[in-house]
């Protein structure tokens, strides 16, 4: 048999030559790395993206407000039972009304806080302060006179209230005051220019009074 000859051989080298190029040019192509699928074992991706923002914290809710001041009459009796007290609250504003029946009275006014307190002054130095409590009843003390007095005034329906009455009688000034307490009861004080004695009653339901032989108008007190 013959042995292959010198072109044979050189055939065969050259294929394995081409062979070998070509598989080394393969091998030797690296596609790109994914920087997330190389991260080393152990290392958080998510330590490279900045954390999610915490909500903002909610402020506690405010406490229900207190409803307004009512429009209201109240009237009662110091704990000494010597005295009358009235007071009218309209539109945040207050007049109240002390008097003994005989010869001590004091008109006095004021603003009514959103609280229910108050604060209101009259002549001569007098005040009277006081609470409002559940819109049922006003609890406080009137400094008239140099005295102080402990008062509760309940709330008052007509025909109970407040009520004065201003006129000419007889060629004198006259300026008188009731309070018609819960029940019926009245405390007035009638100013003659200036000089008190106790009031004659008045129709509640009509607010008339007799004085000195003329009859007058008691009106409802309101701020």
């Amino acid at each position: 048999m013959k042995r292959p000859g010198p072109l044979l051989t050189l055939l065969a080298g050259l294929v394995l030559g081409v062979f070998l190029l070509t598989l080394n040019a393969t091998t030797g192509t690296k596609s790109t790395s994914n920087p997330y699928k190389d991260a080393s074992p152990g290392v958080s991706v998510s330590a490279t993206v900045p954390p999610a923002s915490a909500p903002p914290s909610q402020s506690p809710s405010p406490s229900p407000s207190r409803g307004a001041v009512p429009n209201a009459d109240y009237a009662g009796r110091t704990d000494d039972d010597s005295s009358a007290v009235a007071v009218s609250l309209r539109g945040g504003k207050a007049i109240a009304y002390f008097c003994d029946g005989h010869d001590k009275e004091s008109w006095l006014k004021g603003d009514v806080e959103d609280d229910g307190t108050m604060k209101l002054t009259g002549g001569n130095g007098d005040e009277l302060s006081g609470t409002l409590k559940d819109d049922k009843l006003i609890r406080g003390t009137a400094d008239v006179g140099g005295q102080r007095y402990a008062f509760t005034a309940d709330r008052a329906v007509k025909p109970s209230g407040l009520y004065r009455a201003t006129a000419s009688v007889r060629g004198a000034k006259i300026d008188g005051g009731w309070i018609v307490l819960p029940g019926g009861r009245q405390v007035g004080v009638v100013e003659r220019d200036g000089t008190p004695s106790a009031a004659p009653e008045i129709d509640p339901e009509t607010g008339a009074v007799t004085i000195d032989g003329q009859k007058i108008i008691a009106r409802p007190v309101t701020p």
